[in-house]
């Protein structure tokens, strides 16, 4: 795939998933109680007389033996670039508008919804937000702790190097999936969301920092037998000014490339913590726990919509895969050669 699609597609994937306000028709919490379980709405252009309207509308629903089906006799325009309706546009980014809205009592549900009526386009978007930005930050934290110890371990050597890479290695040996399950098992099941969303950040960013680590190590270990490191040290360079200057900017390549292959793993780990029931509870969406609605057989089979977050998850995490890609078969951002030269 072509390095630049695949830049492009990742900024639009994040544009989305940062404006959620705009896109989503509800906010996240907005319940339709009379609405459980709808399957997903098309819009339409003409009525039941097949006449056609400037603008796309929706029919009525009504209940029939069990199912949901369209109601021809009433019809619901689908208004189009509208003022944020109040308590929705939450989320990071609150914005005043909206892309698109159905005037009450019709109901737009595009990707139909959940048992409480919620739409589930909308939780898909704003649980996006919960999970993506959960790597993201997440990937930040792992990134920090690898590059502080690989470039202390690597800097120092000696005793400091071996102890580093001892702890290191046993990281490594654990089985992390089963001990940050352990981990937040440890702690209150009872949170609130932000605290849990917080508590959940740290203990992912914390178990993933070994293989940055090694890599930056591997970096500084090469970066400080060169020439001009060793001329710098000769005019007087302290060791935190050589570590600054000189050889840190050569690890960005290997963080920028770790980025792309941490972010995706740990969204994924935060799908699975939710869906387990130990990330982020409700009200507040994300993949996982909207995955967990249909953990049951007979729900996937009634309710097959509901997969929808999964499906989802899938072409963002292909994104970030390509890109990662992208990174590593290319020439390389810093190099020994282009710095000094």
């Amino acid at each position: 795939m072509n390095r630049r699609a695949v830049w492009i597609a990742l900024v639009v994937v994040h544009a989305a998933i940062l404006l959620a306000g705009f896109f989503a028709p509800y906010s996240f919490d907005e319940q339709h109680r009379d609405f459980p379980y709808v399957p997903p709405m098309r819009p339409h252009w003409f009525d039941a007389g097949r006449h056609f309207h400037l603008r796309p509308f929706l029919f009525g629903l009504m209940f029939d033996r069990g199912t949901w089906r369209e109601d021809a006799s009433r019809t619901y325009p689908i208004r189009l670039f509208v003022p944020s309706a109040a308590g929705s546009g939450t989320g990071i980014l609150p914005l005043p508008l909206q892309i698109a809205r159905v005037q009450s009592p019709g109901v737009l549900f595009l990707l139909g919804s959940d048992a409480f009526g919620r739409d589930v386009f909308s939780r898909v978007l704003y649980g996006a937000q919960v999970s993506v930005f959960t790597g993201f930050i997440a990937a930040g934290v792992s990134l920090l702790l690898g590059l502080t110890v690989g470039a202390v371990s690597g800097f120092c050597g000696g005793w400091i190097d071996q102890t580093l890479m001892r702890v290191s290695e046993l990281f490594m040996a654990l089985p992390w999936i089963y001990m940050l399950l352990g981990l937040r098992a440890f702690l209150p099941l009872r949170m609130p969301p932000l605290t849990s969303a917080l508590l959940l950040i740290a203990i992912i960013g914390v178990l993933g920092w070994v293989r940055p680590a090694r890599l930056v190590r591997s970096v500084v270990l090469e970066a400080k037998e060169q020439p001009f490191v060793d001329a710098a040290r000769h005019f007087g360079a302290s060791g935190p000014y050589l570590l600054r200057r000189h050889i840190l900017p050569l690890t960005a390549g290997v963080l920028l490339t770790q980025a792309t292959v941490l972010i995706p793993r740990y969204i994924l780990a935060e799908v699975g913590i939710s869906f387990l029931g130990l990330g982020v509870g409700e009200p507040i969406p994300s993949w996982g726990n909207m995955l967990s609605e249909a953990r049951h057989y007979h729900a996937v089979i009634s309710h097959p919509w509901m997969l929808a977050p999964g499906f989802t998850a899938v072409p963002v995490v292909l994104v970030y895969l390509l890109a990662s890609d992208a990174l590593i078969f290319r020439r390389p951002l810093f190099t020994f050669s282009t710095y000094v030269g």
